[in-house]
C-alpha cells in the first residue's frame, strides 16, 4: 500500500510541477497565470515532500530513500512521456 500512495503523491506533484511551467501552461490552457505558477510549484514541491515522508514513516530512512527515488523516477519519466504524447497528439492535428 505505500508503494502505491508514494507513486500517487510522486506522480501528482510532477504533474502539477510540469503544469507550472510557462511552456505547458501555455499550451493546455492557452495563456500563462502567475498564480497557477505559483500554486503548483507549491503542490507540486509539497506533494513530494509527503511522498518522502510516508515512505520513510513506513520502511525507515535506508530503504525508505532508495524506495523514494525509484518511485520519483517512474512517476517523472510517465509525467514526461505524456507531455511527449500529448504535444505530437497536437501537432498531428
Amino acid at each position: 500500500m505505500s508503494h502505491f500512495v508514494t507513486f500517487a503523491l510522486c506522480l501528482a506533484g510532477f504533474a502539477a510541477l510540469a503544469m507550472s511551467t510557462e511552456r505547458q501552461q501555455e499550451a493546455f490552457f492557452g495563456r500563462v497565470s502567475p498564480a497557477r505558477t505559483r500554486n503548483g510549484r507549491i503542490a507540486g514541491w509539497t506533494a513530494l515532500a509527503a511522498a518522502l515522508g510516508a515512505t520513510v514513516m513506513d520502511q525507515g530512512w535506508g530503504f525508505g530513500l532508495v524506495s523514494y527515488s525509484g518511485q520519483t523516477s517512474m512517476a517523472a519519466g510517465l509525467v514526461y512521456l505524456t507531455l511527449i504524447l500529448a504535444e505530437r497528439r497536437r501537432q498531428s492535428r
